[in-house]
């Protein structure tokens, strides 16, 4: 019994070995991604990294059905490494520009001029106007009441200033740092960069999109 659950763990150990290629950091920037990018704009640039669900279902297209040529073990698994981590990456990440605002422009909720804190600027964004907020507590203030046919929703991400979608940001909630409204959810773009400010700032609380209440951003106004 017990060699056989020994027998059953070494081939799961050994099929997940298999199924995503093993290789440190530096060697995937280094060599695997130049490699895999060649391969991939001279074999098959035809083929869309993004119709795939996971990554087994990209690699039986390549190893066994053979969409990129035969290839053999190192080339493959660059290929594969390229496509998944840096072309399926690449494809799916959008860019957004810098929000800018002009010295007319005031915040819909509290009538803030916004040139004058540019950095917390906020904006909804819908198919026929973009309204800019003084911060994403009076965005939210706002979102709450109108959030139909929204397209976008932006922020700036705290630490670089980098515009990004509020529905894939972290916010702080509870921190020592005021926006021109006072307490503020502070935008950033991952959940790292959001618990290192939390715990510089004793913040109270991490929270994704989707969890911010509209109590929870009334609260930060007591």
């Amino acid at each position: 019994m017990y060699f056989f659950k020994f027998l059953l763990l070494s081939f799961v150990f050994t099929l997940t070995l298999y199924a995503y290629p093993s290789y440190s950091t530096a060697v995937k920037e280094k060599k695997l991604y130049p490699m895999g990018s060649r391969i991939y704009k001279q074999k098959c640039p035809q083929l869309d990294v993004n119709k795939y669900k996971n990554f087994q279902e990209l690699q039986n297209d390549v190893l066994q059905k053979g969409v990129c040529s035969h290839l053999n073990t190192r080339y493959s698994d660059a290929l594969l490494l390229y496509l998944w981590e840096v072309k399926r990456k690449k494809s799916t990440q959008k860019h957004y520009p810098k929000l800018v605002v002009t010295k007319q422009d005031k915040c819909p909720i509290c009538g803030m001029f916004l040139y004058k804190y540019p950095r917390w600027v906020a904006r909804i964004v819908y198919a026929d106007k973009k309204l800019s907020f003084d911060g994403v507590k009076d965005m939210m203030k706002y979102y709450f009441k109108h959030h139909k046919a929204i397209q976008e929703i932006l922020v700036q991400d705290y630490y670089t200033q980098q515009t990004i979608n509020a529905k894939k940001a972290y916010f702080v909630i509870g921190s020592d740092v005021y926006g021109p409204m006072g307490n503020e959810l502070i935008a950033f773009k991952d959940k790292a960069s959001a618990k290192r400010f939390a715990l510089d700032h004793r913040a109270k609380k991490i929270v994704a999109f989707d969890a911010i209440t509209e109590d929870e951003v009334y609260k930060l106004d007591e």
